[in-house]
């Protein structure tokens, strides 16, 4: 019921957002005669940012069409390799510098907690010039059919698996805050079943391992509510309109309302300082603030089997560092993880995943030898600034490049 009232305000503010789009480029374009009068700029101002509250934003494009490599220009192809039902695996293709030069592959594993995996572009384009990359694209679950069956935890597992067998074994993989569980137990299982598909390298980037580390306040929501709370007040069925109609998720707007609500001041900030660029004329401010919130904004359904799962499995049983998750019967053990090299990065501002909450899987991963395992906190670094923005791009991904060039050699 509440999907479907959703969807009856957004058939409401369509037309509104489609008015002040209008307004907003009367107000403003140099060819209109009304963007000379002289109270144009605060009108186009007001336009748009009604128009930015009121608009749908849908999945932005990756929009890598090119990179660096080794100062000479190289044309990027976004490639679907392989197609599961709530996945593509993507390989961003480039024109040379293909791994069979030299350069390492890396599967991106990118977080199904909300946002679309386009939320590490900036990761994609930093890794790409001198990384063969592959990224896990999570679809939509409203956007797939009821006949596609269940998605839980364990399949996230799986696919996963199956993404690192058809990598093969000279594969470094990077998984990036909500994957770090199921990552370290896909490695975990497919090193106990003595599998030749073992990645040579495991980055794991600000997840919640052992969310008994530095609660917050994601965590602590997750333990003070009973299971059955989040069952009965977050999950609705996809309305008819959409090809999943009849699938039980969790809508993208409860999140993204999440979101919001963890730091409302920050976001009421933002777009009053937004308003202001707009009046001032500060194109490249303005401008950066649309690119982050059509990539905040936009947010997915997630199925409702992974979610709870993940609430039970990972936040309130910690089942993984507590040793007893089994996964269609086998047990999860990341001690039987041998000739994988380990790094995990945290963030020290992180309040999303606290500060040890990434760092636990050293503590489970003993078979691996101990100059093969590093730990790196970066210092004045909040959650986003670990795979994204300048701390990402000067200080962590030098990091990671020379961890996999180690792990290569």
């Amino acid at each position: 019921m509440l999907y479907d009232l959703h969807e009856l305000q957004r058939s409401f503010l369509t037309p509104l957002a489609a008015f002040t789009d209008t307004g907003s480029q009367i107000f403003s374009h140099p060819y209109s005669p009304l963007a000379y009068t002289p109270v144009s700029r605060q009108i186009a101002a007001t336009y748009e940012l009604v128009h930015r509250l009121g608009k749908d934003y849908e999945k932005p494009a990756w929009g890598l069409t090119e990179t660096r490599i080794a100062g000479r220009r190289a044309g990027v192809t976004e490639q679907s390799v392989l197609r599961k039902p709530f996945c593509n695996l993507i390989h961003f293709k480039r024109e040379f510098g293909s791994s069979s030069q030299g350069d390492p592959r890396v599967l991106l594993v990118a977080p199904l907690s909300g946002h679309h995996a386009t939320l590490l572009r900036d990761t994609v384009r930093t890794l790409l010039p001198a990384h063969e990359v592959y990224v896990t694209d999570w679809l939509d679950a409203r956007m797939v059919p009821m006949s596609a069956g269940p998605f839980h935890l364990n399949d996230y597992v799986r696919y996963i698996q199956d993404f690192m067998r058809l990598l093969g074994p000279d594969l470094h993989v990077i998984s990036v805050c909500q994957p770090t569980v199921p990552v370290l137990a896909a490695i975990s299982l497919t090193a106990a079943d003595g599998e030749p598909c073992l990645p040579r390298s495991m980055t794991m980037m600000g997840g919640p391992i052992d969310t008994r580390e530095s609660p917050t306040q994601v965590n602590r929501l997750a333990t003070t509510k009973p299971y059955s709370w989040f069952e009965n007040n977050l999950i609705h069925r996809v309305p008819v309109r959409y090809p999943g109609a009849g699938r039980q998720v969790y809508p993208g707007f409860l999140q993204h309302a999440g979101f919001m609500a963890m730091n409302p001041d920050r976001h009421l900030r933002s777009h009053y300082d937004f308003y202001l660029d707009l009046l001032k004329g500060d194109n490249g401010d303005a401008e950066a603030h649309r690119r982050f919130y059509d990539e905040y904004n936009a947010v997915l359904d997630m199925p409702a089997e992974f979610y709870l799962d993940t609430i039970k499995v990972v936040f309130q049983d910690h089942l993984l560092p507590r040793g007893k998750w089994r996964i269609d019967g086998q047990k999860v053990d990341p001690s039987a993880i041998a000739r994988v090299a380990l790094l995990t990065v945290e963030g020290e501002l992180d309040d999303i995943s606290g500060q040890g909450q990434t760092r636990a899987a050293h503590a489970l991963c003993t078979g691996i030898a101990k100059q093969h395992k590093q730990h790196y906190t970066a210092p004045d670094c909040g959650h986003y600034g670990i795979f994204s923005g300048r701390r990402w791009r000067e200080t962590i991904y030098p990091k990671i490049a020379e961890f996999i060039r180690e792990a290569e050699r």
